[in-house]
């Protein structure tokens, strides 16, 4: 197994060196490709490691080598609190233990597919419209719209309907909630913001109003949801719909150590987690689909035969409400084409650690505590060494065997989910939401994009946005 492993930092025991070294990237490079420049440097210099590092990152004898740590704590703290993004050790176990169990059941499947396939009919509808009408759209802006609304309501079992604009409050705190977001990012950048944090001034004074803003609304649904558990029978399954109230539930055996902060710092971990890299996904999906209209036909066509007994005719809300697991599961080209687009273009390009021990690692390279240590999906996709000489090229039939089906690849050559003990517990969850928004999309619609001629270029976050959105034409497939 190959795998590039960059080490952001000098072995010298500054306790600010990965500081310095991560901001001294992101501000010598154009922020517009910086995770192009970043692979072409990785590429250049061969930064990599060979061998089977699996256990890298929790070992059993050493522990936590390299986690999240007080740094990125400390960067991320005003937004995700005590989050499973921002914390180590004890809360994060805790975290990770009641979503491993929430994800594994029944009841969150199926409500969380309901609710896709509900939202996925509102936004073809909305795409309806506009290809009636020739308007052109930002496929970006609508998916970023849909999947808040998916996770809000899987979240917090409450409608957000930021996609119809209808609920002015929701409204205002999905722009707070994303306003903060990209605030908190550029705190990685800004070595000054704690001075502006402490006089309350620039982007941090901003910071603050959103975060009020976002506070007061997930407050406010908490005090909502207790109310409204409170009023259910014992053994409602209404109970244990949404993850808040099950985390809710959960609070009432451990009122001490899970307050209404935490499920509050909890639920907007997992927000972030659902809603970002779904809708990015999509969209750069979308855009593939755009430059190659051969694969998208082969979707297509794989689409319509998967669901023939619904008729031609079917309307959109038919076709998502007829469309079972088993269906689902049966289009393999379609699961094949996002985990190229995801390959390419994963939702986090580069994933940055902090060492909590000296340690050593298979090539020979010593790396120091307090060191950061990072590896690139985004540069791992584009290496012939990994992908063979296609690597650069979207091609689905990568991931299919002789028979057709999906044959997965090993995490620790496909990271997109992390791999070992920090494996994305979503990744079902992620999979199956993009692939009911896909089907639906494609089912219905041809995508052309906007201008032909003006490149698509990402934006320099924390995951890999389309920079000023994806403006597309949709077409009704007759």
């Amino acid at each position: 197994m190959t795998s590039p492993l960059t080490k952001l930092t000098s072995t010298k025991p500054s306790g600010c060196s990965h500081l310095c070294a991560v901001r001294f990237i992101l501000l010598t490079l154009p922020l517009s490709s910086t995770s192009s420049r970043l692979t072409s440097l990785t590429m250049a210099r061969g930064i990599r490691l060979k061998g089977n590092h699996r256990d890298y990152g929790y070992d059993s004898d050493k522990k936590n080598i390299c986690m999240h740590g007080e740094y990125n704590y400390c960067n991320m703290k005003d937004l995700l609190g005590d989050g499973i993004f921002a914390v180590d050790g004890a809360k994060w176990q805790h975290q990770r233990k009641v979503a491993s169990i929430d994800f594994s059941r029944r009841i969150l499947r199926d409500y969380s597919t309901k609710t896709f396939k509900d939202n996925v009919e509102k936004l073809a509808v909305l795409i309806s419209e506009a290809a009636i009408t020739n308007t052109r759209i930002d496929i970006q802006d609508l998916l970023m719209k849909s999947t808040m609304d998916s996770i809000f309501q899987v979240a917090f079992g409450v409608e957000l309907n930021c996609i119809t604009a209808s609920n002015r409050e929701g409204r205002e705190f999905a722009e707070a909630f994303d306003d903060a977001s990209n605030l908190i990012t550029w705190r990685y950048v800004d070595i000054s913001w704690k001075i502006k944090k402490l006089l309350n001034i620039g982007c941090e004074a901003v910071l603050k109003k959103k975060i009020r803003i976002v506070d007061k609304f997930i407050y406010k649904m908490i005090c909502s949801k207790i109310e409204q558990i409170s009023k259910l029978q014992h053994d409602s399954e209404l109970k244990r719909q949404d993850m808040l109230s099950r985390f809710l539930l959960e609070s009432e055996k451990d009122p001490v150590n899970i307050t209404p902060r935490y499920s509050r710092d909890i639920i907007l971990s997992f927000m972030i987690a659902g809603k970002d890299t779904t809708a990015i996904t999509l969209s750069w999906f979308i855009y593939m689909l755009c430059k190659n209209p051969h694969i998208e036909e082969k979707i297509a066509e794989e689409v319509m035969t998967a669901t023939k007994e619904f008729g031609e005719n079917a309307s959109i809300r038919e076709f998502s409400e007829k469309m079972t697991d088993e269906i689902i599961n049966s289009m393999h080209y379609l699961h094949a084409s996002l985990t190229e687009t995801l390959r390419l273009y994963p939702g986090i390009p580069l994933d940055p650690k902090i060492c909590f021990s000296d340690d050593t690692l298979p090539d020979g390279f010593n790396v120091r505590k307090g060191d950061m240590v990072a590896y690139m999906p985004y540069a791992m996709a584009r290496m012939k060494f990994i992908w063979g000489k296609d690597a650069e090229v979207f091609w689905p039939e990568r991931w299919l065997g002789d028979n057709g089906v999906f044959t997965p690849e090993s995490p620790f050559k496909f990271p997109a989910f992390q791999a070992g003990p920090r494996i994305c517990l979503g990744k079902e969850f992620a999979y199956r939401q993009m692939k009911i928004f896909a089907a639906v999309l494609v089912r219905f619609f041809k995508f052309k994009l906007g201008d032909e001629e003006k490149p698509v270029k990402y934006r320099t976050m924390l995951t890999l946005q389309i920079d000023h959105g994806l403006h597309i034409h949709a077409i009704l497939r007759k």
